[in-house]
């Protein structure tokens, strides 16, 4: 711990935010009727990054998925690579990185691979998920750190062909799992069992190998853990149809690993917390899309402990 005039000095500042979702749109309403503003959705990450961000030093950004709304596809791959650029430039005005992972409504717009490159992802891939064209991948951003990016929808019926080995899994899911004939609806299923849904997903089983050695290495290095993932971990943190398919696999790797700090996603554009009973603390984020004009829903955290109240001393 560094001492500077009695008080604690972090080691490192990072940004957070998650599902920007913009779209060049007029506004409407998510299917439970509640507003979203695709066009404020660049404004007000444009604000979070030079007006939050960059005032605060922080030295890198996290995205936790969805960077454009599915509505934008509508338009064709063209207008979904413009509105992409454009998030992407208000994310630029940060002379930092922003790490960006996969949500449903990236892979509504645009190809995998694609997105991989736009994203920054590809030069990161473990060359595993690299040689499966998946999305997973690690960086340490100081030497007592890691960071853990999980690829929620390694497995899933979206962006994947329909013969690829995980769209197949998917299908075979979702048949044993969701009776439904509209399998984007939980109807019937009764608690965790709604998160078998089309825009869900899961981590294979590749994945789930990859992410016990990146533990196994950190506990080896002596380094503190966050897992980042679109997807939530924990129920209770979300609403039942947004959890990670295979959600206990990941927790119990976590929980027996020993050396993971916290869990932060996005996807049900709903602020939760909790801490489990390993003591990790599972952060879900509000999402920038259903941010009234004006509103902001982004977060600086310095690296440490206290994840409940987004300023963490080591």
């Amino acid at each position: 711990m560094t001492e500077q005039e009695g008080q604690q000095v972090p080691l490192f500042s990072f940004g957070v935010i998650s599902d920007v979702q913009y779209a060049d749109i007029p506004d409407g309403t998510s299917f439970h009727g509640v507003p979203r503003y695709y066009r404020n959705a660049l404004v007000a990450l444009q604000r979070a990054v030079s007006s939050g961000w960059v005032p605060a030093g922080v030295e890198f950004g996290i995205h936790f998925g969805d960077i454009v709304d599915g509505f934008q596809a509508r338009d064709g791959q063209e207008k979904s690579e413009q509105a992409l650029s454009d998030v992407l430039q208000a994310f630029s005005q940060l002379p930092h990185p922003t790490y960006h992972m996969l949500g449903n409504h990236c892979l509504y717009n645009l190809p995998r691979a694609r997105l991989n490159k736009r994203l920054g992802i590809t030069p990161l891939l473990d060359p595993a998920a690299a040689a499966e064209g998946a999305s997973y991948y690690a960086f340490s951003p100081h030497p007592t750190w890691l960071f853990v990016v999980l690829d929620a929808y390694d497995v899933s019926l979206l962006g994947w062909p329909d013969s690829h080995p995980r769209h197949l899994q998917a299908e075979a899911l979702l048949a044993q799992h969701n009776p439904n004939k509209e399998k984007n609806s939980p109807e019937g299923l009764v608690g965790v069992a709604r998160r078998y849904v089309k825009f869900g997903g899961g981590v294979s089983e590749a994945q789930l190998a990859w992410l016990e050695q990146q533990l196994q290495a950190a506990k080896q290095r002596s380094q503190n853990v966050l897992v980042c993932s679109h997807l939530p971990l924990l129920p209770d943190t979300c609403p039942p149809a947004c959890l990670l398919w295979n959600y206990e696999d990941v927790l119990q790797l976590l929980r027996q690993s020993g050396v993971v700090v916290a869990t932060m996603a996005g996807h049900t554009h709903q602020n939760g917390y909790l801490v489990d009973e390993a003591g990790i603390h599972h952060l879900v984020l509000p999402a920038v899309l259903e941010t009234p004009p004006g509103r902001d829903a982004y977060g600086t955290v310095e690296s440490g402990l206290d994840i409940s109240n987004m300023t963490i001393y080591e």
